[in-house]
Order: structure tokens, then C-alpha cells, then sequence
């Protein structure tokens, strides 16, 4: 993702001031502060919410991109909050996948008078990828049951409870990440997929996101960058 971003932020004409990883990140920091309109960090679970607070305790704007840290989101939203820093984070930045929530969100409202269809999310990703399932997952889950009033939540595969969305996540070499929502009716079903080619609808929208955030207060998403909030 780093390179991908690297490549799409140059050709924008935007300067690379710094490249940090955990080999260089306690001596570069500090020139960090100086140096940096904004930040953008794709890295691990764990190490994202040290990496966020750090940006938003020195107010430089940050877009992140790692998930599995979520349970620290209500945390990290009102130090930012307190702070007047900029945060905007997101579990996919393609365009395709934010209209692809907005989409199952629609028709999960949809089929509230028809509870005999049920819904079924499966994703599947590269084998480095360290959390499962997916935050692109998690989050289309989370648009789905919060527009359909007998679900409360999601689960991993094996769910027993017909009120939680079931969750597969699948790990194969070479695959960016795919995602599918199915609706089974004793009919008929509804299947909508969302497969990534590669890397770069997600580097480009981290990059947009980038540019939008300048200049703002607050914490963002991908619903107030593209607008989606009231559909």
C-alpha cells in the first residue's frame, strides 16, 4: 500500500517528505512535525492507535487506513475531538466499496418486511492479511444490520444466533480483497460482490482523502468525503 500510495501521491505532484516504519519511526517522528501537511498510515492493529495519537496529540492531519483497532476508536475520536486535530479513517478506500456499502445499507431498509431473507457476507484476502474478518467486512456488516431491524451484530462463520450476520473470511495467496453479500430467501437470492483487481482504486481514495482532509477539524470518514451520509 505504501508504494502504491507513494506512486499515485507523486503523480498527483504532492512530495513524499518522509516514508516511516518501525526500523526508522523513533528517530524520524520528531522531523515529522515539521515537515508534514498530512499523514497517511497503513500499518497493524496494533501498531496504528500509538500512531494516530501521536499524530493527533501534535495536531498533523492523519488518514489511516489499518483496521482491527476499532474497540480504541471512541478513545482516539475524543482526543481528537478534544484537540482540534484532524482525523479521517476508513476500513476500504476504494469508491467502488464505499458505494457497494451504501448500496447494502439501501437494501437491507428494503427487505425489513421480509424477514425470511437472510444475509450472508463472505470476504476473502492475500494471506498476510492480519485480521480476520476484514474491516471491510466488519463495516458492510455493520451498514447492513444497523438498516434491518432484526439484526444486532455480526459473527465470525459458525454463528448460531439468527440475529447476528455471519461472517466467512477466507486467506488464498494473491488476492487483494474480495467481498460478497448474499440475501437467501426460500425463493430466490440476492448476491453482490465487490473484487478488487489490485491495490490502487484503495491507494488513490487514501490519497484523495489526503488532499480533502486539509485544513479541517474533526473525524471523517468516506461517507462525508463522497457524501453518502443521507442515502
Amino acid at each position: 500500500m505504501g508504494q502504491e500510495i507513494e506512486k499515485i501521491a507523486l503523480g498527483k505532484g504532492h512530495e513524499i517528505v518522509w516514508k516511516i516504519n518501525k526500523e526508522n519511526r523513533a528517530s524520524l517522528l520528531p522531523d515529522l512535525l515539521r515537515e508534514a501537511d498530512v499523514v497517511i498510515e497503513f500499518t497493524s492493529p496494533h501498531a496504528a492507535p500509538e500512531n494516530l495519537k501521536y499524530c493527533i496529540e501534535h495536531k498533523i492531519p492523519v488518514v489511516t487506513g489499518s483496521t482491527g483497532w476499532y474497540t480504541q476508536l471512541p478513545e482516539i475520536r475524543q482526543q481528537a475531538e478534544a484537540k482540534g486535530a484532524a482525523l479521517f479513517y476508513a476500513s476500504n478506500f476504494s469508491i467502488g466499496v464505499n458505494v457497494f456499502f451504501a448500496v447494502s445499507r439501501y437494501m437491507a431498509k428494503l427487505l425489513n418486511d421480509y424477514p425470511e431473507y437472510r444475509a450472508h457476507i463472505e470476504e476473502i484476502h492475500h494471506t498476510q492479511k492480519l485480521d480476520a474478518p476484514s474491516g471491510t467486512a466488519i463495516t458492510l456488516a455493520e451498514k447492513t444490520y444497523s438498516a434491518r431491524q432484526d439484526y444486532t451484530g455480526w459473527k465470525l462463520e459458525g454463528t448460531e444466533n439468527a440475529n447476528e450476520i455471519p461472517i466467512r473470511a477466507i486467506r488464498t495467496e494473491n488476492v487483494p480483497g474480495t467481498h460478497t453479500l448474499t440475501w437467501s430467501g426460500p425463493a430466490d437470492k440476492l448476491v453482490f460482490t465487490h473484487e478488487a483487481f489490485n491495490r490502487s482504486g484503495f491507494a488513490a481514495g487514501a490519497v484523495q482523502a489526503a488532499e480533502w482532509l486539509l485544513g479541517k477539524t474533526g473525524v471523517f470518514t468516506m461517507d462525508d468525503l463522497l457524501k453518502l451520509k443521507n442515502e
